[in-house]
């Protein structure tokens, strides 16, 4: 599973690497996973459940990769499964929780803060409130998941939109004594933090770490967990077709060039977005929102008074600078952030940063000092084009 395994072109890193990038959700691949890619569509494209010479090689590889992320998620080869997105895996993964315990009920417990997919999934009655950080009230947390008809809680191990870590190893504990299997939401954070090492179940997203944007979905041994209706055939019974395995190879091998630097990787992009955040708040009436210390370490938001996310995002990208805006578990919905309004903070004229990693971008550093310079003044030329800078 070594890069070099295949012989595959290199490209030319002066015209190859991204420039400008801070909006990595996702993010360009790691170059090693994108030659990978491209080599293993060559040798790993027949069908792995296929018998013969070729669907017998995909099948190997798809081994060796599978083995390789279940190491990233700190379980088994066998309890692992890939998904075509993140949303996916946690679409299943939640499914399975709620009708293994369809006796019991099937209220689910997640925070307000939670990403779309749950939120509109599980049968979240009344979300657990959290504060103006986001991060979530363990008490009320506490209460709602001891009460009769709960299925399932989630919880991520950090909010992917305004970065603040949740208090997961509480929650977790809490699930537990009230003996509700717990899916614990990584989407965001595997490879940028280490994981918490809890969680009935677990779900990844590739992307984060620089692969391609596949779902990982992790069950536990001794989870209570079975999707309804027939079984499916493909992996471990949880997905309808069999992963492409040229995009699990590229995962995989993304995951391992990473290992080594994850943890520099993360103190350099502390800094960095400490840079961003810095140069926000001296704006003039501009909030930069979440927890300021306990959160991821490449993400960053603020919002921008009298200003539109939209118009924002436009500005800085004819400064060739790429950033995000809105949700980010809602992108393509015109419609305020609801992990903003249930932080009670402003929903409009907010802008997202999220650093790729140095390994796939070298040029970070440069793109943040870019971006730090020009704030202020693309936040006039907005409010001026807007006619709200004198408001």
């Amino acid at each position: 599973m070594a890069h070099g395994t295949f012989d595959s072109p290199r490209g030319d890193p002066s015209t190859d690497t991204p420039r400008g990038v801070l909006d990595a959700a996702p993010g360009p691949l790691h170059p090693a996973a994108g030659q990978t890619l491209a080599a293993a569509s060559r040798v790993s494209w027949a069908d792995p459940v296929r018998l013969h010479a070729p669907g017998r090689r995909s099948r190997a590889l798809l081994d060796t990769a599978r083995a390789v992320l279940a190491e990233a998620l700190e379980v088994r080869p066998e309890d692992l499964s890939v998904h075509p997105t993140a949303e996916d895996a946690l679409a299943v993964g939640l499914d399975g929780l709620r009708h293994a315990r369809r006796r019991v009920g099937q209220r689910v417990v997640a925070s307000a803060v939670e990403r779309s997919v749950v939120l509109l999934r599980g049968d979240v009655e009344d979300p657990v409130p959290v504060g103006p950080t986001g991060r979530v009230d363990v008490a009320s947390f506490t209460a709602q998941v001891a009460e009769p008809g709960v299925a399932a809680a989630v919880s991520q191990t950090a909010n992917g939109e305004v970065g603040t870590h949740q208090p997961v190893l509480d929650l977790a504990r809490a699930a537990a004594d009230a003996g509700v299997p717990l899916l614990v939401d990584a989407t965001a954070s595997l490879g940028r933090d280490p994981l918490p090492g809890v969680g009935d179940v677990v779900v990844a997203d590739a992307a984060a770490f620089g692969g391609p944007p596949l779902g990982l979905l992790a069950v536990r041994p001794g989870t209570r967990w079975g999707l309804p209706g027939p079984r499916r055939e493909a992996e471990h019974g949880r997905a309808l077709a069999t992963p492409w395995v040229p995009s699990v190879l590229a995962a995989a091998e993304a995951w391992r060039q990473g290992t080594a630097s994850h943890r520099t990787d993360a103190e350099r992009a502390r800094v960095l977005v400490s840079r961003v955040r810095t140069a926000a708040a001296a704006v003039r009436d501009v909030e930069v929102v979440g927890d300021p210390d306990a959160r991821l370490p490449h993400v960053v938001t603020f919002s921008v008074l009298l200003a539109d996310g939209e118009v924002l995002v436009e500005e800085l990208a004819r400064r060739g600078l790429a950033v995000g805006s809105g949700s980010a578990c809602t992108s393509s919905a015109l419609r305020p952030s609801h992990v903003l309004a249930a932080m009670g903070v402003l929903t409009h004229g907010n802008v997202r940063v999220t650093l790729p990693l140095e390994s796939v971008c070298p040029d970070r550093e440069e793109d943040v000092d870019r971006l730090c310079a020009v704030l202020a003044e693309v936040v006039a030329a907005v409010r001026e084009r807007l006619g709200t800078a004198d408001l």
